[in-house]
């Protein structure tokens, strides 16, 4: 790959398939946005149960965490775009089955508790297969350009999300508005159906088939990355990210609010709940509009450590402006490092077994997110959250220190 070619902007959007992908998976990340703005606004209306709320974060990553690698392998066995398409139709019957519920007034917290482990499974199904669907879709020499380019929609949908599922909810009611929501998935299902990519149209000799193990496999897939490096390195980053701060820090941003002199419902405080999500999306249109940031082991790791900086300093701010700025540069740092991390991991994966090692990569990034509460909310209630947070924030900084120099020795290693 040229330099020339590599500083292309939105470089993965030249390609006529990935447009259309883009925008219908675009479609399909805001339709999930919108289905969490609508039902978790019935769910507290209905019960105003704190511990509900909980079982929803845990619902949405546990999954992730004990399926991903599973996902990966049913993606490595079968056509990736037919597991998009059953995730996709657990999404929609989700949605519906909330919609009816809502209409009849039938909802009880047991219904309430298996749609949303559908829901977390939905996003399992989708995450492994679509990664390489996307591979498929682009080849490796635009892989990074698609990966921030799908992180910039994830991002674009929770910023539209929230907007449109409160419009929708206005016009139409909550019942009417999350069964119209099923809708919003149909263009990237009808799109699969007929795209074409997947193992059929792979022009390389096909893999020996393997079989689907489950929990065999995450111990198998560990086994056959070991010796690479680079694969190790960023699958540990992403856990370890996960692990000590991950999102857990969102749902306390009310406190951090009223700390901030905005604790009160309104604009100033629904420009810091954003603020991240906003730097992550100009993250990614800027750094594509210049072709900015080529994946790098190294690079990943210290934007990594940029991030820590950033929110160790943002637990520590007491001024309302610094803290949205901090927040912004958090978010642009958080889409920038995550993106090269799994772009790295597609691209040295091994080819027959490149689902699994997205599955590990994602059981690890996301589904260690499951555990993030503990470390700074839990861990806040009894030192409080800016202490949770900052120590957090400086002990995954440490961790990340000792990856770099693990990468560094064995970089210099291979040199001798």
């Amino acid at each position: 790959m040229t330099r020339a070619a590599s500083q292309r902007s939105f470089e993965a959007l030249r390609h006529p398939g990935f447009r259309v992908y883009f925008i219908a998976s675009s479609l399909a990340m805001m339709a999930d946005s919108i289905e969490h703005v609508i039902s978790y606004w019935i769910l507290f209306q209905k019960f105003q149960s704190p511990a509900l709320g909980g079982f929803a974060i845990i619902s949405h990553w546990l999954p992730f965490l004990l399926f991903s690698v599973w996902s990966g392998a049913l993606a490595d066995r079968f056509d990736p775009r037919r597991i998009i398409q059953l995730g996709m139709a657990l999404f929609m019957g989700v949605s519906l089955a909330w919609g009816m519920l809502f209409t009849f007034d039938a909802l009880e917290m047991w219904h309430a508790m298996v749609l949303l482990i559908l829901h977390g499974l939905a996003g399992v199904l989708w995450g492994p297969a679509t990664q390489l669907l996307v591979h498929d879709i682009v080849g490796p020499e635009q892989l990074h350009s698609a990966i921030r380019l799908n992180a910039t929609s994830r991002y674009l949908g929770l910023l539209a999300g929230p907007a449109v599922g409160s419009a929708v909810m206005l016009a139409l009611g909550p019942a009417n508005g999350i069964i119209v929501n099923a809708l919003i998935y149909l263009p990237l299902v009808l799109w699969l159906w007929k795209a074409p990519y997947g193992p059929k149209f792979r022009k390389d000799e096909p893999p020996p088939v393997r079989a689907v193990r489950g929990f065999e496999d995450i111990f198998s897939t560990a086994r056959a990355i070991v010796g690479n490096r680079t694969v190790v390195t960023m699958t540990l980053l992403g856990g370890c990210a996960a692990l000590f701060v991950g999102n857990g820090y969102h749902p306390q941003m009310p406190e951090f609010a009223f700390d901030l002199g905005h604790g009160d419902a309104g604009l100033t405080y629904g420009l810091l709940l954003g603020a991240d999500a906003c730097g992550a999306l100009v993250a990614g249109l800027l750094l594509e509009s210049r072709g900015l940031l080529q994946a790098r082991a190294k690079t990943a790791l210290m934007l990594a450590m940029l991030w820590c900086c950033g929110l160790a300093a943002f637990s520590a701010s007491t001024s309302y402006a610094l803290s949205l700025l901090l927040l912004f540069l958090v978010g642009f740092v958080e889409l920038s490092f995550f993106a090269m991390a799994q772009t790295l991991v597609q691209l040295r994966a091994p080819p027959e077994i490149r689902g699994r090692v997205i599955g590990l990569y994602n059981m690890s990034a996301l589904g260690m997110r499951t555990f993030s509460g503990v470390t700074i909310g839990v861990v806040g209630g009894f030192i409080g959250i800016h202490w949770s947070l900052a120590l957090s924030a400086m002990a995954l900084l440490v961790v990340i220190g000792i990856l770099f120099a693990y990468l560094q020795r064995a970089e210099a290693a291979a040199v001798i």
